[in-house]
């Protein structure tokens, strides 16, 4: 248990998703295993974790700029503030559903909102999350909440930036000194992102296929472009399709890909990752072996960017029947399974034009023939571009509201 937790605290920090030796994480097997913050009293989660039936809490202030993305959300709830926060991501749609904020850092208010919901922001504190099972169940939970977080801040952000253009509103002041400080701690200036080398395919044998599924899941996560447990790859290798496991880590992958027979024979599909059936469809479709689906964030962001002000915003992820794209890259709707507006409907179709689609609110797909390369450097380049095509629109906005003013 005490390498779990160790574990786990350094997924968070290698992830700069808390401060260095600022999280706490208490778990139980026979015993009570914790980590030790500096200054944290840990009677309060102690009492918690005994309250309900669970394996493990974990506790932390975000890291900046997530902590700034939070205090900047709460305060657009105005003055009594919000007892909950609700992204609209498919993962927090999915998962979530919203995040409740809490008061209070005491057991009776942590077990009421953690009762009902994953995850918690404590007001003024930070986040709490838990899990039943295994302490990796409150770390995907805080750094779930960490990504619907980021996205909702600059999604709102995007929002009101063209809401004001558009009703002519003077822009806050406030608002835009928090916009840029969090924008420079999300993307510091001396930042450098090394390249990513993968290997050259096809591979050889089945051995060959899983190394070069743990390789790219590697080189996902390293790169930024998936949190949490978020994402899955597939290579189709003869008559049979090997996938990551439904929960799986993708810079884990080791003992976690089904190989799954192409014509559904068996059963071995069971524990495999729930967009199966998106993988397969698109092999059949195009022809493409090794795919990819990341969660970058700001494909995300820009897939829900949309200036139509007449359609039905709730229906969209599933449904929209609107044409559109970011820089070239189709976004898509789709929901996560099989029936009329599923992912293995709305994506292979959209891949027979290309080799990289975005997913409203999800995520994006990408998919080469023989390796991983040219997947992930489409995965890359995608969200590169998203990224590029907000800032464009953001700077447009702002200039059109200067003027105004």
């Amino acid at each position: 248990m005490r390498k779990l937790i160790d574990k786990y605290i350094g997924k968070l920090e290698s992830q700069r998703l808390v401060e260095k030796g600022s999280a706490a994480l208490i778990a139980l097997d026979a015993d009570m295993f914790s980590s030790q913050p500096p200054a944290m009293d840990l009677s309060v989660l102690k009492e918690t974790l005994g309250l309900m039936s669970i394996n493990s809490i974990l506790f932390a202030r975000p890291a900046e700029p997530y902590w700034s993305m939070i205090c900047g959300l709460l305060d657009e709830c105005g003055p009594g503030g919000s007892d909950c926060i609700v992204p609209m991501d498919c993962e927090t749609r999915t998962f979530f559903h919203d995040i409740p904020v809490i008061d209070e850092f005491s057991p009776r208010a942590i077990v009421s909102a953690l009762s009902r919901r994953k995850s918690a922001i404590i007001r003024n504190r930070g986040i709490v999350s838990f899990g039943t099972v295994t302490p990796e169940q409150a770390y995907v939970s805080f750094s779930s909440a960490c990504f619907s977080v980021y996205v909702k801040y600059f999604y709102d952000s995007l929002l009101r930036f063209d809401a004001d253009a558009a009703e002519g509103r003077p822009l806050s002041g406030d608002h835009l000194s928090a916009f840029n400080r969090i924008v420079g701690d999300a993307f510091p200036e001396t930042s450098c992102v090394a390249s990513t080398e993968l290997r050259q395919g096809p591979p050889r044998n089945e051995d060959d296929t899983l190394e070069m599924l743990a390789e790219a899941g590697r080189a996902v996560v390293s790169r930024g472009l998936v949190d949490s447990y978020f994402g899955n790859i597939s290579y189709t290798l003869g008559d049979r399709i090997f996938i990551s496991e439904t929960g799986s880590s993708l810079d884990e992958l080791e003992g976690c890909i089904d190989m799954v027979p192409l014509d559904g024979s068996s059963s071995a599909g069971i524990t495999a990752s729930s967009e199966l059936s998106a993988h397969r469809n698109i092999f059949l479709r195009t022809g493409n072996r090794a795919i990819l689906h990341g969660h970058p964030k700001f494909s995300v962001i820009m897939s829900m960017y949309c200036r139509d002000r007449g359609c039905n915003r709730t229906d969209c992820h599933r449904a929209c029947p609107e044409k559109r794209d970011v820089r070239g890259a189709p976004v898509v709707p789709g929901e996560i399974g099989t029936g009329p507006y599923g992912l293995m409907n709305t994506v292979p179709s959209a891949m027979q034009s290309g080799k990289g689609v975005i997913v409203y609110g999800h995520g994006v797909f990408t998919a080469g023939q023989e390796d991983f390369r040219g997947p992930f450097d489409m995965l890359v380049k995608i969200e590169e571009d998203c990224r590029a095509a907000y800032f464009e629109a953001v700077d447009g906005l702002l200039r059109h509201i200067d003027r105004g003013n």
